[in-house]
């Protein structure tokens, strides 16, 4: 009997001792999602039911557990959010977030995620001049009010200078916020607001030390992204006397509210959102936001609810698509409010020039930003350089190295840790541009260079040659490309809405940079420059928010569906040498829209699109209810208990079309299948108009459009067509693609929307197709 009492003494001692492990267990963030309906009267403000809530739920574990005061840290709220969600982010343990699942209005919660965030020429490369088109007409973006989320700004930059901007408008709420060297007097009217978020991140990190803690930028991508969207025109600007010219922003006369979310200690959804919270109560227009989140659903994605809110207000949101290419199924923000953004490149190429000694000159790639002067200097072949105690013994000589299995990024440091006297690069890889930014002198060269090179080296005894760098090329062609590194869609969020929706330029795009941080590195030294050139989606994404506040300069009364509508079907399929574009990360074969969404951003076409394809709350509620989600996860986007999914499809007006034909290779099944879309477009365009579809052929597949004439008595009219598509259910290539187009008689508007058919599938499309 002893013997019982004693083990039931210590399996009641042991759980009593796990609860209390459970309770004192470190604390998470969550980001919890509660029912606003079920708000007590007593309360005037949502924050002080969630700080009651929090109290209720500290008091109650507290008395469940009933350890010494100092043992517990009771839950701490660290936002309270007005319009993104209805609900806070707070810090809890594990015992704390059980409780609060049983308090009343609690909807769901979700862990706080880590964030990751994804010009002189390129203003002009878009077609935008001073004397005609979308600049002059919307006055360059006058009174539209740019909202930034990234890492900061550094305000003395003369892209934000203000000595052309009139007074700020007058509806603008936000403010500027004092920190670690920022105060309000950094601001003008240019730069109308800054402020900064980081409470999740130190609750994540308490023993961080947040090195900055202000809106001041120490990063550089902030600068780079919000100076590239409304950067004030500078004269005189250059990286290292590569991209000589003038800078200017999408939008130089819009105005820029920077909110630092992203800090060098890390970045978390829960100042993320808190920070695009404060941007709809300050009174932004358009939200540039060059970051996002891998594999989350929608309704755990917080920039997808926190941007729906946003949409709800009129603000037109720009995201990047993430630089996770050139493989199918890696692009983020594949959210169906939004734009999402992938990157091409320009006509505008960096480079150098290597003059071998029998005085033939041979170009290649680089933004080495050295003074070097490296004349008549022996040259020597060495394979693959590999070799690094071979590659030592050479000396002061120029390597010429050949990559025959993608080794580059091997050779580069060999050379580099060789101490020769500069190394040329031959090389067919698709990213050689990421090893531009060389810390030693180097050319890169494609292997069409490479026979010249290599039969002057062998038919000479004592070979030399000359380099001679920070040459900048212009009209470069063909150009523009989708870049390797774009990821790519189908979305694995949303796969029904084709993404990404557009590509704008993102390649080596010149834009401001903090004075006081380093762009390179050449010797051991750092270099500083006030303006930089660097890649990604995060470039081509803010180059997208500034042409939709010029548009929005233009167009007041349009919805942030119609802009999108506009900047799709006007943007451009062929490049500029009318053939179509191509993609660098498929061996230069014609990009899909998978890469580049509908094509190449087209400001000037998009200003009188003449059709728009609109979409409501309504369409983008009864689209979540088509994905198959419960009513909890669709209210944690649209914030309302009352959702009606009596009408539900996935079939949204988008003005582009995503079939999935990867049916079952099962003697049962119909060899064929068909899938309808249908459209409804209206008419912007002044007058009576007839607009006729035509369709590219496709491979394999059958399109037709019914009715294929529309006519438009007057302005506003809507007219609805339906697209069909038929085709083998098992389909033989990955993707088929074509477009539908809509011209109207007389050729004065082309409205074109990107079809594609694939057989690439993910979880949602088996399960619902």
């Amino acid at each position: 009997m002893a013997t019982h009492k004693l083990a039931l003494y210590v399996w009641l001692s042991f759980i009593s001792i796990s609860h209390l492990i459970s309770t004192l267990a470190k604390p998470d963030t969550y980001i919890v999602y509660m029912d606003l309906s079920a708000m007590p009267k007593a309360f005037s403000a949502q924050h002080h039911w969630y700080s009651a809530t929090l109290q209720s739920v500290s008091t109650t574990v507290r008395a469940d557990t009933n350890p010494p005061s100092n043992v517990f840290s009771s839950s701490k709220l660290l936002y309270s959010y007005n319009h993104v969600i209805n609900g806070f982010s707070a810090s809890l343990t594990p015992a704390e977030l059980e409780v609060l699942k049983t308090s009343p209005g609690y909807i769901s919660s979700i862990t706080d995620l880590p964030v990751k965030p994804d010009t002189t020429h390129s203003s002009q490369f878009l077609g935008l001049q001073s004397k005609s088109g979308l600049w002059p007409l919307s006055k360059y973006g006058q009174d539209v009010i740019i909202g930034v989320v990234d890492t900061g700004v550094w305000p003395e930059s003369e892209s934000f200078n203000d000595r052309a901007m009139t007074e700020i408008p007058s509806k603008w709420k936000g403010e500027c916020e004092t920190g670690t060297q920022f105060n309000s007097s950094l601001c003008n009217k240019k730069l109308i607001g800054a402020r900064f978020f980081n409470r999740g991140l130190i609750a994540k990190n308490p023993n961080a030390t947040i090195s900055m803690n202000s809106t001041r930028d120490t990063d550089g991508h902030g600068t780079h992204t919000s100076s590239t969207a409304a950067g004030s025109v500078v004269e005189g600007v250059s990286y290292f006397d590569y991209a000589v010219g003038t800078a200017s922003g999408m939008a130089p006369q819009a105005r820029v509210a920077m909110y630092k979310a992203i800090w060098e200690e890390g970045a978390f959804t829960s100042d993320i959102i808190a920070a695009i919270d404060q941007a709809i109560i300050d009174g932004v227009d358009v939200l540039s936001m060059s970051l996002g989140l891998d594999g989350v659903p929608l309704y755990e994605d917080p920039l997808a609810i926190a941007t729906f809110a946003a949409i709800e207000k009129n603000i037109f949101v720009s995201t990047s698509a993430g630089n996770q290419g050139p493989f199918f199924g890696t692009l983020h923000n594949g959210i169906p409010w939004v734009l999402t953004v992938a990157a091409g490149t320009m006509d505008r190429e960096f480079g150098a020039i290597l003059t071998l000694g029998s005085g033939v000159q041979v170009k290649g790639s680089s933004l080495y930003p050295g003074n070097v002067s490296l004349s008549q200097v022996p040259v020597v072949f060495m394979d693959d350089c590999l070799n690094l105690t071979e590659l030592k013994k050479v000396g002061r000589k120029i390597v010429v190295c050949q990559d025959k299995n993608e080794s580059i990024s091997d050779q580069v440091d060999n050379i580099q840790n060789a101490k020769v006297a500069a190394g040329v690069f031959i090389s067919d890889i698709d990213n050689s541009e990421s090893f531009l930014h060389s810390s030693f002198p180097a050319i890169f060269m494609n292997s069409k260079n490479a026979d010249i090179i290599l039969n002057y080296i062998k038919s000479n005894s004592g070979p030399k040659a000359s380099m001679e760098f920070r040459k900048t090329d212009l009209g470069v062609k063909p150009e523009p490309t989708a870049t390797s590194y774009s990821s790519r869609g189908p979305s694995p969020s949303c796969p029904f809405v084709l993404k990404p929706d557009i590509m704008a330029p993102g390649d080596l795009v010149l834009a401001a940079w903090p004075s006081k941080t380093a762009v390179t590195e050449v010797n051991s030294e750092l270099l500083f420059s006030n303006f930089n050139l660097i890649s990604g989606t995060s470039m081509s994404c803010p180059h997208a928010a500034g042409i939709a506040a010029l548009l929005k300069g233009v167009h007041r009364e349009w919805s942030p569906a119609a802009i999108r509508s506009a900047i799709m079907t006007s943007a451009d399929s062929a490049d500029n040498t009318n053939a179509p574009i191509k993609d660098s990360g498929k061996h230069n074969e014609p990009a899909t829209p998978l890469a580049m969404g509908a094509g190449h951003i087209n400001p000037n076409k998009a200003l009188e699109p003449g059709l728009i394809y609109d979409a409501t709350l309504e369409d983008y509620v009864s689209l979540l209810c088509a994905l198959n989600f419960t009513m909890t996860q669709i209210q944690t986007i649209t914030r309302s208990s009352s959702t009606n999914c009596s009408v539900s499809s996935l079939d949204i007006n988008y003005p582009s079309f995503i079939a999935f034909f990867n049916g079952n290779d099962s003697k049962s099944e119909p060899k064929s299948t068909v899938q309808e879309f249908k459209r409804t477009v209206t008419n912007v365009g002044e007058g009576t108009s007839t607009y006729l579809a035509t369709v590219t052929a496709m491979k394999g597949f059958k399109v037709s459009v019914i009715p294929d004439k529309l006519i438009f008595k007057g302005k506003y009219e809507k007219q609805s067509y339906k697209l069909i598509i038929e085709g083998p259910k098992q389909m033989e290539e990955e993707v088929a693609f074509g477009y539908l187009t809509w011209t109207e008689t007389g050729g004065q508007h082309v409205v074109k929307s990107p079809i594609v058919v694939t057989r690439l599938s993910t979880d949602n499309t088996e399960e619902l197709s």
